[in-house]
């Protein structure tokens, strides 16, 4: 399928998403708590089969959930992603008694994942994680650290945990965990955000593990976590195109009615030319998007490379056009509860998790130069 345009049906089931969004999600969402689990919420994505999509989708179809259902209720996006993200090293890695266990409590919308990966001295650099995984007798071992910045954290069920199994090793020495909650010496201490996500931080207090507890080979966890973000960078990237096509409709509407200098605001050129810039740059992000998950689904070779780039255009540009957007609503935008205020504390988010817009830089231009190399 051409990654530059929807055939009807896709297009039929981003309009139900919408729709879905709008009716059934929003008004779970809006009974939540800020920065706490919405499980009410979690449950209904679940229920209407949107969580089993997740491992029964490619990477274009998780993106066409995310722009979707962004559009419309940012909060049933996150909490759609963040058990994507958590649980999908249990489908991908996981052995059948992970899976069996866990999946179909996760697709139903019972049990809910995180992904632990950062640390408060390793967030860009995630090689450099310092969570210690010792032995503690035969196939047995403790973790012993600290992760900070995880979502869902601490109200998670189970936590897909990174941890350093072999000293000096950089990403060849970390290893991959299905970690229960509610396993001894476990805490965990939720984080006041400026984005309304949960997040929070865990402390590790020699908690138990054994090979059983595994997510694939031993000291192979740098690959286990690289292959999840490479499916879910693209998505982050819709995430964010979906925000700036919500703030963009606000706009165009909002120009399209206001009365100012004796007409409408839409008939200021300087008004015009900032909506089609808006335009502009949201279209551009969403096809970049679309083209990296395809390529992703299609198993290219260049996935890292396309999957960076999708996330880091289409985050800056959603910071953008939804700064535009409230400069030109005015005032009225930053009282608490416009849409665009929401927007304008979700949209910051983005442009750090899952590898800030700097990382993003740094794979690309890795990539580009290590192509030129091996060029003939």
């Amino acid at each position: 399928m051409p990654a530059f345009s929807l055939d009807p049906p896709q297009s039929a089931w981003c309009a139900e998403l919408r729709t879905l969004a709008a009716e059934r999600l929003r008004p779970l969402a809006e009974k939540g708590e800020p920065g706490r689990v919405n499980r009410p919420l979690i449950a209904a994505l679940g229920e209407l089969g949107l969580l089993e999509r997740l491992f029964t989708s490619g990477a274009l179809d998780l993106c066409l959930m995310r722009e979707s259902l962004a559009h419309a209720c940012t909060e049933a996006e996150t909490a759609l992603a963040l058990q994507g993200l958590g649980a999908h090293p249990v489908h991908a890695y996981g052995t059948r008694a992970q899976r069996e266990r866990w999946l179909p409590r996760v697709t139903g919308g019972g049990a809910v994942a995180a992904f632990a990966l950062s640390e408060p001295g390793a967030g860009s650099d995630a090689a450099s994680l310092e969570l210690r995984a010792e032995p503690d007798g035969p196939g047995r071992l403790r973790l012993t650290g600290e992760k900070c910045w995880i979502s869902n954290a601490p109200e998670a069920d189970f936590y897909t945990v990174f941890a350093r199994t072999t000293q000096g090793a950089g990403a060849r020495g970390v290893t991959a965990y299905l970690v229960p909650a509610d396993r001894p010496g476990l805490s965990g201490t939720a984080l006041d955000m400026l984005s309304p996500h949960p997040i929070g931080s865990l402390a590790f207090d020699g908690v138990p593990v054994t090979a059983e507890d595994r997510l694939g080979e031993p000291d192979r966890g740098f690959r286990v976590a690289m292959g999840t973000l490479n499916l879910f960078r693209p998505s982050v990237g819709a995430f964010a195109v979906g925000m700036a096509q919500a703030a963009l409709d606000a706009t165009l509407a909002h120009t399209g009615r206001r009365d100012a200098f004796g007409g409408k605001l839409k008939d200021l050129q300087t008004v015009a030319h900032q909506v089609a810039e808006m335009a502009l740059r949201t279209e551009a992000a969403r096809l970049m998007v679309y083209a990296a998950a395809a390529a992703h689904d299609e198993g290219a070779r260049d996935v890292p490379r396309r999957a960076a780039m999708a996330k880091l255009l289409a985050t800056e540009t959603a910071q953008y056009v939804v700064d535009r957007a409230v400069q030109l609503h005015g005032a009225r935008a930053l009282r608490r509860g416009h849409l665009l205020e929401h927007l304008y504390r979700e949209v910051r988010a983005p442009r750090v998790y899952e590898g800030a817009s700097e990382v993003q830089r740094g794979i690309i231009a890795k990539e580009l130069y290590a192509n030129m190399e091996a060029a003939p």
